[in-house]
C-alpha cells in the first residue's frame, strides 16, 4: 500500500492507493450520497448509480462505489452533471418503489428516504407501471417484500460475502428483476438458516423480521402470566434505538421499560446461561471421560444450528445437547417456577426479548417443548423492543435504573453476561468445565485467548496435565473451515464454538442498524468497531460481578439442589437438552 495525491473540487488530497473514489472521499471529508455499498465503501455491483462523480478525462459520469483511485486524480462531486444524475438515479428508484411509509417499520431509518432528502428527488417525477410485488411472510424469523426493495445487492452480498451460503440472488431480468431465493421460493423452502444478517444490511423494508407484537397483545387479552425475559447482549444496543451513542449499556433503564409494560415478571436470561454453561461443561466432562469422538461443538446459536443440519448434518453428532439459554430458561419458568408458586403451567406465556431472528424459528422446533408445551411462546428482537416502547409512549430518558426480579431464578454470574459475544461462551465453559474436573477454580478468571473479534481464534489450556485445544468460530463462512477440517478427519480441536453471526450476538440479525449516515457524531470507521463496542459493554458486566463463574450461581445451585439433582441428571435432560433433524430437505417443494 503507498500513498498518492488525488483532488476532489481542485484541492490535494493524499489518501492510499488502494480506495475507491466513494473511500477516499470520505476519509478527506466528503459523505457522496449511496445505496449498494454495504461495508466500508464495498460494492460489487454498481447498480444504483446514486455515487456518479465526475472524473477528468472520462467521457461519462463514474459510479464512485466501483472506481479506484490513482495518482493526480481530479474528480468534482459538485459538477452539476453530477448532481442531476444523482437525483435522476434516486428518482428513477422512487418509482419503483410502493409509498407506505407511515406503516413502514423502517420509517426513520430507511437510506432510501435519507439519500432522497439528501439529493433532492421529487417523488412523483417518474410515474408508471410497477414491478409485480412478492411478499413471502412464510418462514417464522424473515419477511421479503419486493415492493420497497431497490435492487442494491447488499443482501446479496453478506449473504455471500458473511455467511458464505448465498440464498440470495437477482432473479429474471429487466423490469422484472427482483432480489429472491431461487425460483423466487419463501425463505422457508431454502436451506435459509434464518440468520437475519440480510436485515441489517437491506436499506429499506424489503427484507425484516418477522414481527410478533401482535401475538405478544394477544397473550395479555387472554390474562396469561405474560414473563419475559431478555439476552445479555440486548441490553448492550437497546440504547442505540434512543439516541444512545454505540457501546451504552442500558440494562437499567431497559428493565424499567419492561417493568412498566406490563409483564408479570421480568427475568435475565442470563440466569439460563449459567445453567447452559454448567450442562454443556459437564456434558465435555463426560465425553471427555468416555473418550467421546472429539470435538463437542456449543449449540445455543440457532442459526449455526440450521446451518448444521441443512449442510453438514454428519456432523450433529459433535453437537451439544443442551438448549440454548432462553429454552432452558423458559423450561425452567415452565416448570420449577410454575410448581414453586403453584401455576397453571399452560397459563403461563415466556416472551424472549433476543438480539437473533433464527430465535423466532428456535421456538418453534419440536424438540423445544416438554410434554408437549413450548418452552418459549414469543420472540421478540431487540429492535421489536424498541417498537413496543415507543407505541407505549414511554419516555426512556426519564426511567429510573431498575433492577430484574429476583424470584427463584434472578441472580446470573458475569460468566453468563459474556455468552453474547464470541469466544463468550467456550470461556465461560472453561471456567465450570476446569472446576468439575479439578475441584479448584481457574485462575486467572479472565482467559484471554478467547477473547476477540477474529473470525476463527484458537486457545488452548491444560488441566491435570491434559492438554485440550479450542476453537471458536463465528459466521458460517468461518465455521465452515472447521467444519470441513472434522469430515476429513484434520481437526486437532476437543472443544468449538460456533456463533451464527460474526462477532456474535452483539451483532445479530434482530440488533439495531449500523448505517453511517444515520450517524454522523460517530467515528468515521464505525462499522470496524460498533461490535467491538458492544462487546465491551458485555466485559464489563461480567468484571464488575462478584459472582463470575457459572457454578456459584447461588440460584443456580439451589435448583439443582432443590429440583433437578445433578448436573446432566435425568431431569435435567428432560428439561434442558434438546436433539436435532439430520434429514432436513435442502430444497421442499
Amino acid at each position: 500500500m503507498g500513498k498518492i495525491t488525488i483532488y476532489i473540487e481542485n484541492r490535494p488530497y493524499v489518501v492510499d492507493d488502494d480506495l475507491t473514489i466513494l473511500e477516499a472521499a470520505k476519509i478527506c471529508g466528503y459523505n457522496i450520497p449511496n445505496l449498494c455499498t454495504w461495508k466500508k465503501g464495498r460494492c460489487s455491483v454498481a447498480s444504483c448509480r446514486v455515487c456518479l462523480v465526475k472524473v477528468e478525462g472520462e467521457r461519462r459520469l463514474v459510479p464512485s462505489c466501483a472506481y479506484p483511485v490513482r495518482d493526480g486524480l481530479k474528480i468534482s462531486i459538485s459538477d452539476p452533471s453530477a448532481v442531476q444524475a444523482r437525483r435522476t438515479s434516486v428518482e428513477l428508484l422512487l418509482s419503483n418503489h410502493y409509498y407506505n411509509c407511515q406503516a413502514c417499520r423502517k420509517n426513520g431509518q430507511c437510506e432510501l428516504l435519507e439519500v432522497s432528502k439528501r439529493v433532492g428527488a421529487r417523488p412523483e417525477m417518474y410515474v408508471g407501471e410497477k414491478t409485480k410485488t412478492t411478499l413471502d411472510e412464510l418462514a417464522p424469523g424473515l419477511v421479503r417484500d419486493t415492493s420497497k426493495c431497490i435492487l442494491c445487492g447488499r443482501c446479496i452480498e453478506a449473504c455471500k460475502d458473511t455467511q458464505g451460503i448465498g440464498i440470495l440472488g437477482f432473479e429474471n431480468r429487466g423490469f422484472k428483476t427482483i432480489v429472491s431465493p431461487a425460483g423466487n421460493r419463501s425463505f422457508n423452502n431454502v436451506p435459509c438458516i434464518q440468520c437475519g444478517q440480510c436485515t441489517l444490511v437491506c436499506p429499506t423494508g424489503a427484507l425484516m423480521e418477522h414481527n410478533e407484537i401482535d401475538k405478544l397483545d394477544e397473550a395479555f387479552k387472554a390474562g396469561k402470566y405474560v414473563i419475559v425475559q431478555t439476552a445479555p447482549a440486548v441490553r448492550a444496543a437497546i440504547g442505540e434505538e434512543f439516541g444512545e451513542k454505540i457501546g451504552t449499556p442500558s440494562t437499567g433503564k431497559m428493565v424499567a421499560a419492561l417493568h412498566r409494560l406490563g409483564f408479570y415478571r421480568v427475568f435475565d436470561t442470563n440466569f439460563g446461561a449459567d445453567l447452559t454453561i454448567t450442562e454443556e461443561a459437564n456434558e465435555f466432562v463426560h465425553r471427555v471421560i468416555t473418550k467421546t469422538p472429539a470435538p463437542m461443538i456449543t449449540s445455543c446459536s440457532p442459526g449455526w444450528v440450521n446451518y448444521c443440519e441443512y449442510y453438514y448434518p454428519e456432523l450433529l453428532p459433535h453437537l451439544s445437547t443442551c438448549k440454548s439459554p432462553h429454552e432452558m430458561m423458559g423450561a425452567i419458568i415452565k416448570s420449577y417456577y410454575a410448581e414453586k408458586h403453584n401455576i397453571d403451567r399452560s397459563q403461563i406465556c415466556v416472551v424472549s426479548i433476543m438480539p437473533c431472528t433464527a430465535k423466532k424459528f428456535e421456538k418453534d422446533r419440536k424438540q423445544n417443548a416438554v410434554d408437549g408445551i413450548a418452552d418459549v411462546d414469543i420472540v421478540l428482537t431487540t429492535r421489536e423492543l424498541a417498537q413496543l416502547i415507543r407505541r407505549s409512549g414511554i419516555q426512556r430518558k426519564k426511567l429510573p435504573d431498575e433492577d430484574f426480579d429476583d424470584d427463584l431464578i434472578g441472580e446470573y454470574s458475569g460468566a453468563a453476561a459474556i455468552f453474547g459475544v464470541t469466544g463468550g461462551v467456550m470461556e465461560a465453559a472453561v471456567r465450570t468445565a476446569y472446576y468439575i474436573l479439578t475441584s479448584q477454580e481457574l485462575e486467572p478468571i479472565d482467559f484471554m485467548p478467547c477473547r476477540g473479534l477474529e473470525g476463527i481464534k484458537e486457545a488452548s489450556i491444560k488441566i491435570l496435565g491434559n492438554e485440550y485445544h479450542l476453537a471458536m468460530a463465528s459466521g458460517m463462512k468461518n465455521a465452515k473451515v472447521l467444519l470441513d477440517e472434522i469430515k476429513e478427519g484434520k481437526s486437532k480441536y476437543d472443544f468449538i464454538e460456533i456463533m451464527g453471526c460474526p462477532g456474535g450476538c452483539i451483532n445479530g440479525g434482530g440488533q439495531p442498524y449500523v448505517f453511517p449516515v444515520f450517524l454522523p457524531n460517530e467515528d468515521d470507521d464505525i462499522q470496524d468497531t460498533y461490535i467491538k463496542k458492544r462487546a465491551s459493554v458485555l466485559y464489563n458486566i461480567d468484571k464488575e460481578k462478584k459472582v463470575r463463574r457459572s457454578h456459584k450461581n447461588p440460584d443456580i445451585i439451589k435448583l439443582y439442589k432443590d429440583y433437578l439433582g445433578e448436573y446432566g441428571s435425568t431431569k435435567a435432560h428432560k428439561l434442558l437438552h434438546t436433539s436435532y433433524n439430520s434429514d432436513r430437505e435442502k430444497y421442499p417443494d
